[in-house]
């Protein structure tokens, strides 16, 4: 039997990692902010991951089509014309592992502080609003192949470490300055979001197999928040693709400079 706290939490997790892994107001920092808000204890890096894998099945559901195509071309990727996809992607996101995997002792001993996390919201956010704003379309990242853009994309995701900075939102900054479309930049960035999750999950469950540390999560919990997470992530991919193309970034900037606000003052008001 589960206990009902720990049930409840673990809705929050899903429902918290299903709508935020998707709008550009980083669902890491929400997820970090959590026990700073609720008084809990923080469950860790690893119970993190396990709600992003939640969101990653989201994407693999939702874009199946666009994967099959990525998988077609990767078999094929020694045909220069014919694999522009799947060479930007698997570019995109070999550069994006290397620098996370560096990044992350950084990250995971400070990136955490309501503080950093504050800060990434707005600077992030800000940065995400002038590209947007300014950002042309008419560049295909499935259709042309670029050595240049896919580095600075991949880059840019390994920023996303740190909470606060939103995986999303930081893909979509670049890709939009780059000259990729709304629409267009939404559907690679979430692609973009597999490697990177599947791969720093089974990194980090690998790591707790070998450690002699105790394991100090519920597999029961973690697998009720990853549901959840699975099925709000899946209404809201369709929500925001749909709403990409019809309205600017700007107002997730809004939401992120307030959420900044809230976390900066929030041992003052409470």
């Amino acid at each position: 039997m589960i206990p009902v706290n720990d049930f409840l939490l673990a809705l929050v997790y899903g429902i918290v990692q299903g709508v935020t892994e998707f709008l550009p107001v980083s669902s890491s920092g929400h997820l970090a902010l959590i026990p700073y808000f609720s008084g809990s204890t923080d469950p860790g890096v690893f119970f993190d991951l396990s709600m992003h894998v939640g969101t990653a099945l989201a994407v693999i559901v939702a874009f199946r089509q666009k994967l099959s195509t990525l998988l077609q071309e990767t078999l094929n990727i020694q045909d220069k014309d014919n694999s522009a996809f799947a060479r930007n992607f698997w570019l995109a996101s070999v550069v994006t592992i290397i620098l996370a995997f560096l990044f992350k002792d950084l990250a995971s001993n400070y990136g955490r502080n309501p503080h950093v996390i504050a800060f990434n919201l707005v600077f992030f956010g800000a940065l995400m609003w002038g590209c947007d704003r300014y950002g042309k379309a008419g560049v295909s990242l499935e259709k042309q192949s670029s050595l240049s853009k896919s580095l600075i994309i991949g880059v840019s995701q390994a920023i996303a470490v740190f909470p606060g900075v939103s995986r999303s939102g930081i893909t979509l900054s670049a890709a939009r300055c780059l000259g990729l479309s709304r629409v267009d930049a939404g559907s690679f960035s979430f692609l973009l979001s597999l490697p990177i999750i599947l791969g720093g999950f089974a990194y980090k469950s690998l790591e707790l197999v070998t450690s002699d540390a105790p394991v100090a999560f519920n597999l029961h919990v973690v697998i009720i928040g990853m549901l959840t997470a699975f099925i709000v992530g899946l209404i809201t991919i369709k929500f925001f693709m749909a709403l990409l193309g019809r309205f600017g970034l700007g107002v997730y900037f809004w939401y992120r400079l307030i959420l900044a606000v809230v976390v900066l003052n929030f041992k003052n008001m409470a």
